[in-house]
């Protein structure tokens, strides 16, 4: 074999040698496709569903549906129970304010009365306006009017002791004003309140007769929030029912302090000292 012939079939088997490489190794389209399908791979996180919000749905049967769908009766029930609690917490509020009051005086001025050289001197310490030298105030008047008036014929010690139990009295009466409207709020309100709530059902069931439609949810709704009437007339009740039986037990400590002042200052009266 000569030198060509053999640099021939060297060279045709390069070529065949490098025409089955090229054929072995990836095209650009091949090495690209990878690449293509990763966005393809990030889509499902790409296609996720939002979150889901929940909104606020007005509730159709509360206090403002009851006020707005009610009609003169039940706007009136509904305005005469917020009259009676409003009534009752000014009561509970000032008799409070006023026992409160009548506690510290009695406690501060109690023991400079008793320290007085006479009843005269020790009503001056007594502040001004109290129980305690209102009761001292008319023992001493009725101490010094008892002499030459028609009322000479009831001997001293009786007509001093009706004097002092009368002042007693009259500082009790002042106690107890209020209180009547705490005792009539408390037994009356769940009734006021139940009469809205019979009115409010009859009005819903006359509707739902009306409409010819009688299902669960055209039921419970207008029977329900007619029963809103009872809760409030309820709620009108218990704080009047707590707040007397409070203030009634706070006056008995003070009338028990106010009747024993007024026991000794008559011992000392009749006894001369005044």
């Amino acid at each position: 074999m000569s030198l060509i012939s053999l640099v021939r079939a060297s060279f045709a088997a390069v070529l065949i040698s490098a025409t089955t490489l090229a054929a072995t190794l990836p095209t650009p389209a091949a090495a690209q496709a990878p690449a293509a399908s990763a966005p393809t791979a990030a889509t499902p996180a790409a296609d996720a569903k939002p979150a889901v919000t929940e909104e606020a749905v007005e509730n159709p049967y509360g206090l403002k549906a009851l006020w707005t769908q009610g009609d003169a009766v039940a706007h009136g029930t509904l305005v005469i129970m917020v009259i009676m609690s409003m009534g009752s917490w000014y009561v509970i509020f000032t008799k409070l304010f006023e026992q409160s009051k009548m506690l510290k005086s009695a406690r501060a001025s109690s023991e400079a009365f008793w320290k007085s050289a006479s009843v005269k001197e020790g009503v001056k310490v007594l502040e001004e306006g109290s129980a305690s030298r209102f009761i001292a105030e008319q023992a001493l008047k009725a101490d010094d009017h008892h002499e030459g008036t028609m009322v000479e014929t009831i001997d001293r010690h009786t007509w001093v002791s009706m004097n002092i139990d009368r002042a007693v009295g009259s500082v009790q009466s002042r106690l107890q004003g209020g209180l009547a409207i705490l005792a009539t709020v408390g037994s009356t309100a769940p009734f006021v309140g139940l009469f809205g709530t019979v009115w409010g059902i009859y009005n819903a069931l006359v509707k739902i007769g009306i409409s010819g439609q009688a299902s669960i949810d055209k039921v419970a709704g207008p029977v329900g929030e007619a029963l809103i009437m009872t809760a409030i007339g309820l709620a009108v009740a218990v704080p009047a029912v707590m707040g007397y039986n409070w203030l009634i037990r706070r006056n008995k400590a003070i009338m028990d302090a106010t009747r024993a002042f007024a026991a000794d200052l008559h011992s000392v009266l009749i006894a001369g000292k005044r």
